[in-house]
């Protein structure tokens, strides 16, 4: 029997949003930092009022784009999450580092799906952090894409990757009400992740986010 997944609303950007979101089931929140490029940059002081805000046991995600770890921890200083989602590649796979400067705080690392590479890397580094989160960003590109894209990915790589590591998995990449439940479905994730797919023209929707709760069951 597959288990209702958790959801993470993301790009929320103010107080009022947050309560939105977990007014209709979201258990975790996504608060985007400085990006290279994407939706749902705020700063830091406002992302830290809206995770000061946030009431218990809601989790709230700083994504950071930052890529060494001592830069991840001066910028994490700054907002006081409960989790850091680190959304490029960690410089020298330092996670230890980020461990023992901030052992209460919970890492996610994303993970671009793009091809079997990319099995490969979340296998490798799902013995690091507390969980992988897929999306369907390309890193490699000249102005990286880090998150936000609306698209979709290979799901069936994305089930490959839930079958190999023994960590939570986030999905996340074009999800909305219409394709909820085939994802849920092919890929079984621990929880589900969503930007574009509950807003219009930039604005958390209340109807997209009762139609989405609705189609996943809550």
């Amino acid at each position: 029997m597959i288990t209702k997944p958790r959801v993470k609303i993301c790009c929320i950007k103010s107080i009022e949003e947050a309560k939105m979101a977990i007014e209709y089931g979201a258990s975790a929140l996504g608060l985007v930092g400085h990006m290279p490029s994407g939706p749902g940059i705020i700063g830091d002081e406002l992302i830290y009022q809206i995770a000061k805000a946030a009431p218990p046991p809601i989790s709230t995600f700083l994504l950071t784009s930052e890529t060494k770890p001592q830069d991840i921890i001066l910028h994490y200083r700054r907002v006081n999450t409960t989790t850091i989602q680190i959304v490029d590649e960690l410089e020298n796979r330092e996670y230890k580092l980020l461990r023992n400067e901030l052992p209460n705080v919970k890492l996610v690392q994303v993970i671009h799906v793009i091809d079997e590479n990319s099995v490969k890397e979340a296998i490798e580094i799902s013995d690091f952090v507390d969980a992988i989160l897929l999306d369907s960003g390309n890193p490699n590109l000249a102005v990286k894409e880090l998150g936000g894209t609306g698209r979709t990915h290979n799901w069936e790589l994305s089930r490959e990757i839930r079958k190999s590591i023994p960590i939570p998995l986030f999905l996340a990449g074009g999800l909305n009400k219409d394709n909820v439940s085939l994802a849920i479905k092919t890929v079984e994730p621990f929880g589900l992740d969503l930007c574009s797919g509950v807003r219009t023209d930039g604005k958390l929707d209340r109807q997209k986010l009762k139609d989405f709760f609705n189609a996943i069951g809550y």
